[in-house]
């Protein structure tokens, strides 16, 4: 399986519309297998949902991702896990233990009670509004 994680100063981009690098990471029998690095040049959501599949990527994980942009990735067949947010090593370490779901890296706002979650829910339409 091959999972990209949008890069940036060695944490999760925190929005992934606007980064400009990706980590593709490797995992095969539950280990990390290989790492590289690669540049997002395409901005356009349907470009870069172009792109994803012909790298091989599966699984993306991210942090807050627009509407348009997340359609576009599924559409092209790409598992999206937004929201998260934290270290390389630590997300990554998440993923091989599979345990990137249990919400334990959800970004600030983006959490379990009702509160939270308006939060992240006004957070992401803030996000849809600049995107018009």
């Amino acid at each position: 399986m091959r999972v990209a994680i949008p890069l940036w100063e060695g944490r999760v981009s925190p929005v992934f519309d606007e980064a400009s690098r990706i980590l593709l990471v490797d995992i095969e029998q539950g280990q990390e297998r290989h790492r590289r690095e690669e540049a997002l040049v395409a901005h356009n959501p349907f470009e870069r949902a172009e792109f994803f599949p012909r790298l091989g990527v599966e699984v993306l994980v991210c942090g807050m991702i627009s509407q348009t942009q997340r359609a576009a990735l599924s559409s092209a067949g790409i598992r999206i896990i937004p929201h998260i947010c934290g270290s390389m090593d630590e997300v990554i370490g998440a993923v091989l233990d599979g345990k990137i779901e249990s919400g334990a890296l959800l970004m600030p706002g983006c959490g379990g009670d009702r509160v939270r979650r308006r939060r992240c829910r006004s957070a992401r339409e803030k996000m849809r509004g600049e995107e018009r």
